[in-house]
This record gives structure tokens, sequence and C-alpha cells, in this order.
């Protein structure tokens, strides 16, 4: 996504550098997932605490960066169809190619997804206070956190109402954060609460303008802002070449 300041036409290349560190941590959780888990069949790696937050910390990253750099965009509706059907190609391939390990409404669908609707919604969030967005947001991230998995309400894995079932039977839903028993995807982030997470990462950078802090963004990191301008591209290649490697590494898959 372009990452030029709309007005002084400065790029903030921190922010690349940022999303360049979480694209280097994903290779990195991909690579001992495949090793590990698909290869090694030890299932338990992923659930560990340690790993769990890793992962976590990465997506979280990945969405709140996206947020920010929407501010940023000059082309927010043709990006935004380009990561979704990049998240499709996706889901098409890795339900041909690798069925046990299809991916459904993924991050990159997710975020696609997200471009789209805040886009159409921009002139109105415009007009927010950005710090009351930002905190309404991640306010609202926190409650709705445990409703695609645990079908609860709350403060993230603090529950406060259990949601009634009858609202996770209809597969379609899975895609707004209220899946099926049948529904299976290894990475997959519904728009809820996904969505508020995005919507914090664009109020959060608005917040940081009023305050005059964007100057600290402008000198970014050699090697991980280069790496962060290509996210995207790096995304859709990688697991094809971490794959590869392992196939290289066990003698076949």
């Amino acid at each position: 996504m372009e990452q030029q300041g709309a007005v002084s036409g400065v790029r903030y290349r921190l922010i690349d550098a940022l999303r360049g560190l979480s694209l280097l941590n994903m290779l990195a959780y991909h690579f001992l997932y495949d090793i590990i888990v698909i290869y090694g069949g030890d299932a338990r790696w992923a659930l560990q605490p340690a790993v769990v937050a890793w992962e976590r910390y990465i997506c979280c990253s990945f969405i709140l960066i996206a947020g920010v750099s929407l501010n940023f965009s000059r082309h927010a509706w043709r990006h935004g169809v380009l990561v979704s059907v990049c998240g499709i190609v996706i889901t098409a391939v890795t339900a041909i190619a690798i069925p046990g390990q299809v991916i459904v409404f993924g991050v990159l669908t997710f975020i696609g997804a997200a471009i789209l609707l805040v886009q159409a919604l921009r002139r109105l969030l415009e007009r927010c206070n950005p710090f009351t967005g930002a905190a309404v947001s991640l306010l609202l991230f926190a409650f709705f956190y445990g409703m695609p998995v645990a079908h609860t309400v709350g403060f993230f894995d603090v529950p406060l109402l259990r949601l009634p079932d009858a609202l996770y039977r209809f597969r379609p839903l899975a895609a707004v954060g209220l899946p099926d028993a049948g529904f299976y995807s290894t990475d997959y982030f519904p728009l809820v609460p996904w969505l508020f997470l995005f919507v914090c990462g664009f109020f959060g950078w608005r917040a940081l303008v009023s305050l005059n802090a964007d100057r600290f963004f402008v000198r970014g990191v050699p090697l991980l802002d280069v790496v962060g301008k290509y996210t995207l591209w790096i995304y859709l290649i990688h697991q094809p070449l971490l794959m590869g490697v392992c196939f290289l590494m066990f003698g076949g898959f």
C-alpha cells in the first residue's frame, strides 16, 4: 500500500520497517509450523503459550499496521480489491493442493474486506475524534475477541456472556465471526473482532498526527523498511517456497 504522507509527500519509513519486522516473524513462524506441525506431526507446538503469544503478536501487528496504512492510500478501492483477490486465490490453491491445511477467510481476505469497508465509511470516520475512535475500537475488539472460537463476549479471554448456539449454524456467517461446527480454516480472521483492530490502527495514526508525533516515523530501519514495502508479494510466495525447502529437507510431502 502507498506509504506517502497525504499532504507532505513524506514516506513514513518506520511503518515500513515495522511491517517488515512482522513479516519476518511470520516467515519464521510458518517455517517452524511447517517443520514441526506439518512434517513433524506435533500439533501441540502451536498451542504452547509462548508460541500462541508470538502468533498473536504477528497477527495483531499486521492488522494494526494495515489500518494505519489506509490513511496514506491514494488508491484504496483498487488496493482493497487486489488484496481480496489474492486472499481468494490462496483459498483456492490451498483447497486444491493441501486440503488438510485449507485457508478460508484468511488474513489477506480479511484485510482486503476491511480496506473496502473502512474506505466506504471513511468520510464518516474522519469526523470522529481519533482518540475516542481508537479507544472505542480497541474496547470493541476486546469485547468481541472470544466470539468466533469461544462463543462468548467479554474482555479478551474473560467471558461475560455466552452467545446462543443458534447463531453458529449458518456457514456464510463464518465471515463475520459466527462459524458453524463444521467450519475449518488454518488461518481464520473474521470481520468480528478483527475489523475493530484494523479501525483502531486507522484512528491511532490520526491521533499520533494530531500530536505531531508522526515526525518520529520518517526514519526507517535499514533492510526492514525495504522488506516492508513488498509485504503482499512476499506473503504470496513465501509458503510455496517454505514448503519447497521442507520438501528438499524431508524428501517429500
